[in-house]
């Protein structure tokens, strides 16, 4: 199979995600710069963390233009999956693939750090290897992450399961010092309705091997891999 690493002016976490991928996934990965204007044969894309445009407008905001989106949408509309981690997570509402926004923290500044997720839905296909309610240490690294909707949506997602991924204290608790950047409903990362689009602040890729202090992203990427290997664009 092959997954899609998609690179844009400002990309930082690209290289990181073919890493986990290709080396210790054995994964085949296309890196594909955002000017091309096809994906070509891939089972699934990811959508890696950075400052694409250097967040020009809004972070995600240019990105979302970027002519390899619009063969993006198509592969995404056929089915295909597709993970936006950090900025990736930014494009992906700016694209309108995910619903919601991601604002700026309310502390207004850069959050580089550790935190806690649970998983709320393990029924997806970015999660099915993990246990439902399991507790991960994943890395975050932004600032415009505040994730920000409307109540009708907010409860939509809710009852819907479309929340994966959220920010707890260590214990597994919400609490507001467990939520690093005020997100609503203490959201870290959330699928669409098809159950075929994922997009989350924390960092996966870094959380992939017991060198860099913690496994707990790995599962993630071994859940997707299982998934797209029967959906090709």
């Amino acid at each position: 199979m092959n997954v899609a690493v998609i690179r844009f002016p400002g990309s930082n976490c690209d290289d990181d995600a073919r890493y986990v991928l290709a080396d210790i996934l054995k994964t085949k990965v296309s890196m594909v710069w955002h000017q091309e204007h096809e994906l070509g044969n891939v089972d699934a894309v990811v959508l890696p963390g950075g400052f694409s445009y250097g967040d020009y407008l809004r972070s995600g905001a240019m990105a979302a233009l970027s002519p390899i989106m619009t063969d993006l949408k198509r592969f995404a509309e056929r089915g295909g999956y597709v993970l936006g981690i950090c900025n990736g997570f930014q494009i992906l509402t700016e694209a309108g693939l995910l619903e919601g926004q991601l604002a700026r923290r309310p502390q207004l500044s850069f959050i580089c750090d550790t935190v806690t997720l649970r998983v709320e839905n393990n029924k997806t296909a970015f999660s099915s290897d993990y246990k439902e309610g399991q507790l991960l240490r994943i890395p975050v690294a932004h600032n415009d992450g505040s994730y920000y909707a409307d109540e009708e949506t907010l409860r939509r997602l809710e009852q819907k399961g479309q929340i994966v991924f959220r920010y707890v204290s260590e214990s597994g608790e919400r609490s507001d010092s467990a939520n690093p950047n005020g997100s609503l409903n203490h959201i870290a990362g959330i699928i669409n309705t098809q159950g075929n689009v994922l997009g989350m602040m924390p960092h996966p890729e870094r959380a992939a091997e017991g060198l860099l202090g913690s496994e707990d992203g790995l599962a993630l990427f071994t859940s997707l891999l299982k998934q797209a290997k029967g959906v090709l664009a």
